[in-house]
């Protein structure tokens, strides 16, 4: 007997020597594998934007509008008050002298602040790639983490689910111009700890953590945080509903969490929501109206393997906002999933998400393939609540590209799982491949394309060169047409200028009218609205003495130093209406100029 309980202790002292060397082993391989899914999203992120990697310098994302042009304008900024130890949350660099809220505009000054040496010492446009690149990349791996730890014991399954988180047509549109909607690795880390306090873990230190991201967020992209939060409501009230024992079990520590993510979140982002909903140049709310036409969900996207550029422009505003596009086979495969999966709580919960979702993101009254059926939509309802009225609803839809990667993980996790269970039992069947060819069928026609790029504007060499010191002071410069969402090159040459002087005017989001409603870019000045007319339709007009006055009262207005011509369409006339309103000019290196420091009292 005695023997016998010895090589048994000797037995259990050796397994259990073998456990703790085969933990780690585990560990390292698991972390091995993890890397080279993460590699393997970095790739992805890169081919989509190798034409802007190719070349920093010069490449810009022609689909993006002047997107790419404000958003390295933010960085650019939110540099310089960071290394000078100035204020980030406003600035006077653009519509001088009233200056821009930056917390009012999607400045991400989340990513800005962090990133400072980058913008410093490789420009703006570096920053601008590291953003859109890392944040898809960065959102694919974490929605990875999430599925793998929490949902499905496949990693094909958990890759398959996150890229299609990170990667559907809505996101990738997008990321042709507004990396706060492809910046999304918060959203997981979110879920994951939402999914510790259910739980039941301790909910004093998992509120914390929740209140740091969502603090984090808001200084990434406050309108994502806001559908994020519509989506966790809606899953969380289904799966509750699945499962209310589990709910009144985590009704306590996920109401603590909550609360403390609440207290500390608020602490955090108090003073800069002050500034941005009443601090100078802030504004009520911005008024928009645009819902998805139903049939763009099974539409395809101008930037995917199937996309269809003409049939996308007709159902989205523009290419940055195909905000559904789906694909019909991705459409058809996650109604079968859903009904298949319908008994799994998680899976329920995130159909029925996706289903919200795309139904919000119709609008006031749903169209179909262009027909107004005079339908009332939700969103009427919905668009009357603080906070959403100022939201484009078109981009609900968005929040459906998890709820699907969800329900793709779960069903690719339950085939792999039918492949143990019946091997040996139903031989013959190729069940893995059948499955590999629906996923086919489905993603391989929303599979995104690299993105497209256009040689940018040159530089003046007045700017790039440094002429323009002999012309500044302490005043704005006025470059003509003046700077506007439609035309905002100057923001990148203040860039390249490395921000020493002040623009009039700009693109930017701010307040118009006694009703202050968000607006892009300033109140034309009746300066400001003639020139613009000039270069758009090329014609001079005979100048009154009443617009040379109001010519000298703009130029007080924006306290501008010097008026500057670049080279462009229309300059002869352009130049002519100038002369005439504020005299003779003169050429410095590549631009003409006039001098207005003698009309600015």
């Amino acid at each position: 007997m005695a023997l016998t309980e010895a090589l048994s202790e000797t037995r259990q002292r050796a397994a259990a020597r073998l456990e703790r060397v085969a933990v780690p082993r585990r560990l390292r391989s698991r972390r091995a594998v993890e890397w080279w899914i993460a590699a393997l999203f970095v790739c992805a992120g890169f081919w989509l934007y190798k034409d802007l990697w190719a070349d920093l310098d010069h490449a810009y994302l022609v689909n993006g509008g002047q997107d790419q042009n404000m958003w390295e304008w933010f960085f650019t900024v939110t540099a310089d008050a960071t290394v000078n130890l100035r204020d980030p949350l406003f600035t006077e660099l653009q519509n001088h002298p009233l200056g821009v809220n930056m917390m009012a505009n999607t400045a991400m000054l989340g990513l800005g602040i962090p990133l400072t040496p980058v913008t410093l010492i490789f420009g703006a446009s570096t920053t601008w790639a590291i953003v859109l690149t890392g944040g898809l990349s960065g959102t694919a791996f974490a929605w990875y983490r999430l599925l793998s730890r929490h949902l499905v014991l496949s990693r094909v399954a958990a890759v398959i689910g996150a890229a299609l988180c990170a990667f559907a047509p809505p996101i990738v549109s997008h990321a042709n111009a507004h990396p706060n909607f492809a910046v999304l690795f918060v959203f997981p880390l979110i879920a994951g700890v939402l999914i510790r306090l259910w739980r039941g873990e301790p909910p004093i230190r998992n509120g914390i953590v929740l209140g740091l991201l969502i603090a984090f967020q808001i200084f990434v992209g406050e309108e994502p945080l806001l559908f994020a939060a519509t989506g966790f409501f809606v899953f969380g009230v289904v799966y509750a509903l699945a499962s209310p024992r589990e709910a009144r079990a985590a009704a306590r520590p996920l109401g603590i969490g909550l609360l403390v993510a609440a207290a500390l979140s608020l602490v955090l982002v108090a003073y800069p929501l002050w500034v941005q909903f009443f601090g100078p140049q802030s504004y009520t709310g911005i008024e928009h109206e645009a819902g998805n036409d139903a049939a763009a969900f099974v539409g395809y996207a101008s930037d995917s393997l199937a996309g269809d550029r003409a049939g996308a422009a007709t159902l989205s505003v523009n290419q940055t906002e195909e905000n559904a596009f789906y694909g019909w086979p991705l459409v058809i495969l996650a109604v079968f999933l859903a009904i298949w999966l319908w008994r799994m709580a998680v899976a329920r919960a995130a159909a029925i998400t996706a289903l919200v979702a795309a139904v919000l993101s119709l609008g006031v009254t749903i169209v179909v393939d262009h027909e107004d059926t005079d339908i009332t939509g939700p969103w009427k309802w919905v668009n009357e609540l603080p906070l959403f009225e100022s939201t484009l609803e078109s981009r609900f839809a968005l929040v459906c590209a998890p709820a699907l990667g969800i329900l793709l993980a779960l069903a690719t996790d339950r085939v792999s799982a039918l492949v143990r269970s019946w091997s040996g039992a139903v031989p013959g069947v190729p069940i893995r491949l059948i499955w590999a060819g629906v996923l086919t069928m489905a993603l391989l026609p929303i599979m995104p394309t690299p993105l497209d790029v256009a040689d940018r504007r040159p530089v003046p060499r007045f700017f790039a060169e440094g002429d323009w010191r002999r012309y500044v002071d302490d005043g704005s410069v006025v470059v003509v047409p003046l700077p506007n969402a439609g035309d905002a090159d100057a923001l990148h040459w203040q860039n390249e200028a490395g921000s020493g002087f002040p623009l009039a005017e700009g693109y930017f989001v701010g307040p118009w009218g006694p009703d202050r409603i968000g607006v892009y870019g300033s109140p034309y000045r009746p300066t400001s609205a003639l020139l613009g007319k000039v270069a758009a339709e090329g014609v001079v007009s005979e100048i009154t003495d009443d617009q040379r006055r109001e010519a000298r009262e703009d130029m007080a207005y924006w306290r501008a130093d010097v008026v500057v011509l670049p080279e462009r369409e229309h300059e002869s006339e352009l130049v002519a209406t100038l002369e005439a309103l504020l005299g003779p000019s003169e050429r410095a290196a590549d631009v003409w100029v006039w001098d207005v420091r003698r009309l600015v009292p």
